[in-house]
């Protein structure tokens, strides 16, 4: 059914092809630039001038963006009608390019005639007679692989389930990796297909195994979905989140190769902004407590303890005579503001007019309270008064008076036991500027946000961002509170979220999705997906993470792997001699670059062992990098199993898995997360006797 791949007879046509197309590109791009050099005025010209060139100039940049593929291949398919179905030839590739005379040269992948390159089955040929799948490197043309539809290919097919393109497919497997996630925008499979074009409404929450490409599936969705709903989607702005600023890293190239590069990015901490908040979560215990939804009541009265009457009548000198505002009176403001207003910072200008009202009634003679307030508003007795009373606060301020005060943290929440009290008790910060939040106070700081409302005057700075689609990966490890900060986020209730239960790790690891989708958008019935075909693991490796799994999550399948070949993990048992210092590591990790060439390799290890590691790699003059911000851009990276997740690399080395067990909360699955990152080799080193589901 398929040709050799590097043996096609019409070779020659295809690259005469996709020369033309990016002839037609590099114009496009020239008539982009010539735009924005018949609109220049100068410094001098109108207003009106002005702004017409800025917004051409905003419009040609945006253009350009999209037409920039870098080293990216620009044509990968192909399909051939039948001649019922119009009988037309058209190229596929990751952007509409056209000639002069607008007819189509490459058709973009998102389009509808592109649909049938990705679904097309024997049984269901969708009109087509042939699918070519076009493997190239940049503007050339390495190879083509043809299916063939009709009746001859479904009895040969029989239920038409065999992967599409597999040729093509196996080879971007194979290649090496870069430390950036690639997108599979030419190796599509169907069950990826169906994900990534299902309707934009409601909540589609994606269960996939390692290897199923849940996260390039995701991130195809949200630029499929930018292609088909242009507007109003490129207004309402898309959210993408991860659970760190690495993963970040590791995924950023993948939307702009697909033409899209106004998505934003980010982790739940960049969502909140205005506060440092890094990647750390709490331990198990404290991170369990803060993301619990018994949270929402704890900071809704925490804000209520700072609205309150004075603790003892003002008096304020006026001429010749006192004004003063009694205890009551001020109990009766601040009652009546709670009334009247839904968050917390919006009534302060209430507060402050009903507060000079009260001095103004009570003075002996008429007076203007325009005049009254101008004249005392400077003073300290005032200026304290309706701090207590009524305080402009942030939520960093918030949180950082109430977690630097046993007092406040009882009176928010009187069931918290005395041991809760003190874990969330930490000393206050002169300033709250000054604070460095963990990822676990990321919900609490919005919650705090949704609460406190935005500051007089500062509407655009202190108002939440809302969008009109949110893609959410590792969405198995998001606590409640977290869940309910996104859902503030959505806009209208279209969000994608996957993950793997076999992979939450974190405190609030969820064993099913429902618990997920409990606490997401419920405007629509959410839409459950789930991906069973894993391309990156070979068999042999997803063999042992597979014993792994059935005591890390026994009620769930692994997922079944395309590559039925490949080698078996290493297991590599070092000796007393060499367990103190990890002599023997730098052997190893010699021994696993050879063995992967070209790629990379990263050593995974739990949190607390890294430094060792590092070290030890030092002393024998290996070279290696850490995770950064800039991603796995070393060939070896020494990764903390707690940021491991979501990334994937050519060889693997895990190193003392019963420490792995013993230090992550859910240690099993944690092993399992490390042992499903290679796509070609993994060894396991370890001093420690084996867990018994790593043991023959």
């Amino acid at each position: 059914m398929s040709d050799n791949v590097y043996e096609h007879p019409e070779l020659k046509a295809e690259q005469a092809h996709v020369d033309h197309a990016h002839a037609c590109l590099d114009a496009a791009r020239e008539r982009a630039l010539d735009l924005t050099r018949m609109v220049e005025v100068g410094q001098g010209g109108t207003n009106q001038a002005r702004f017409e060139r800025e917004a051409i100039i905003d419009s040609v940049a945006a253009r350009l963006d999209h037409l920039d593929l870098g080293d990216a291949s620009l044509v990968f398919g192909r399909i051939d009608q039948e001649t019922e179905a119009g009988g037309g030839v058209f190229h596929i590739g990751r952007v509409g390019v056209w000639d002069e005379e607008q007819d189509p040269i490459v058709v973009d992948w998102r389009a509808p005639v592109a649909e049938a390159f990705y679904r097309a089955t024997g049984p269901v040929p969708m009109g087509l007679q042939r699918r070519r799948h076009i493997v190239s490197r940049g503007r050339t043309v390495l190879g083509l692989e043809d299916e063939l539809f009709g009746d001859l290919e479904r009895f040969r097919n029989g239920d038409g389930t065999r992967l599409k393109g597999e040729g093509a497919l196996i080879a971007a497997l194979e290649t090496s990796r870069t430390g950036r996630l690639g997108d599979i925008i030419g190796t599509i499979q169907s069950e990826q297909d169906d994900i990534i074009r299902a309707p934009m409404t409601g909540v589609h929450a994606v269960q996939g195994g390692p290897g199923t490409g849940k996260t390039v599936v995701a991130l195809h969705r949200a630029a499929y979905l930018l292609y088909t709903h242009r507007f109003p989607l490129e207004g309402q702005g898309v959210l993408v989140v991860g659970p760190n600023r690495l993963f970040l890293a590791y995924i950023e190239q993948v939307l702009p190769s697909l033409g899209e590069a106004g998505v934003a990015l980010a982790t739940l901490g960049d969502v909140v902004g205005g506060v440092r908040i890094d990647d750390r979560r709490e331990i198990a215990e404290m991170g369990r407590l803060k993301g619990d939804l018994r949270m929402v009541g704890l900071i809704s009265r925490a804000v209520r303890t700072r609205q309150r009457a004075i603790r003892a009548d003002l008096r304020l000198g006026y001429g010749l005579q006192w004004l003063t505002l009694s205890v009551e009176e001020s109990h009766r403001i601040v009652v009546e503001a709670r009334r009247r207003f839904r968050t917390h910072n919006a009534a302060r200008r209430f507060v402050e007019a009903r507060f000079y009202e009260a001095l103004v009634a009570s003075g002996r003679v008429d007076l203007d309270p325009e005049a009254v307030r101008e004249r005392v508003r400077g003073e300290v007795a005032v200026r304290e008064a309706l701090e207590w009373m009524w305080p402009v606060l942030t939520p960093a301020q918030l949180l950082n008076d109430l977690f630097g005060s046993r007092a406040l943290i009882r009176a928010a929440d009187r069931s918290l036991t005395p041991d809760q009290v003190d874990a969330l008790f930490r000393p206050r910060c002169d300033s709250a500027d000054d604070v460095y939040w963990s990822a676990s106070d990321a919900s609490l700081l919005d919650e705090a946000r949704a609460v406190l409302g935005a500051r007089p005057g500062r509407k655009t700075q202190d108002e939440v961002r809302t969008y009109g689609h949110i893609v959410v990966d590792e969405v198995q490890d998001l606590s409640p509170m977290d869940l309910r900060m996104l859902d503030r986020r959505s806009l209208n209730g279209s969000m994608t979220v996957v993950g793997d239960i076999a992979q939450a790790t974190g405190s609030w690891a969820h064993d099913d999705l429902e618990g997920i989708l409990a606490h997401l958008p419920d405007r629509k019935p959410a839409v459950r997906h789930e991906l069973t075909v894993g391309y990156r693991i070979p068999g042999p490796l997803m063999d042992v993470a597979a014993r792994v799994l059935a005591v890390a999550a026994p009620n769930l399948a692994p997922p079944r792997s395309v590559r039925g070949d490949g080698e078996s993990p290493r297991f590599i048992a070092m000796t007393d001699e060499q367990s103190e210092k990890l002599d023997g590591l730098a052997e190893v990790v010699r021994s696993e670059l050879d063995a992967v060439g070209a790629g990379n390799l990263a050593v995974i290890a739990a949190d607390s062992q890294t430094e060792d590691i590092e070290g030890t790699l030092e002393r024998a003059g290996v070279e290696f990098g850490r995770p950064t911000r800039r991603g796995l851009d070393a060939r070896v990276t020494v990764v903390p199993v707690g940021l491991v997740k979501g990334l994937e690399v050519d060889g693997a080395i895990v190193v003392e898995p019963v420490r792995i067990l013993r230090e992550q909360a859910q240690g099993m699955r944690a092993l399992y997360v490390a042992l499903t990152r290679a796509t070609k080799r993994v060894a396991v080193v370890h001093v420690e006797p084996l867990p018994a589901a790593l043991c023959d």
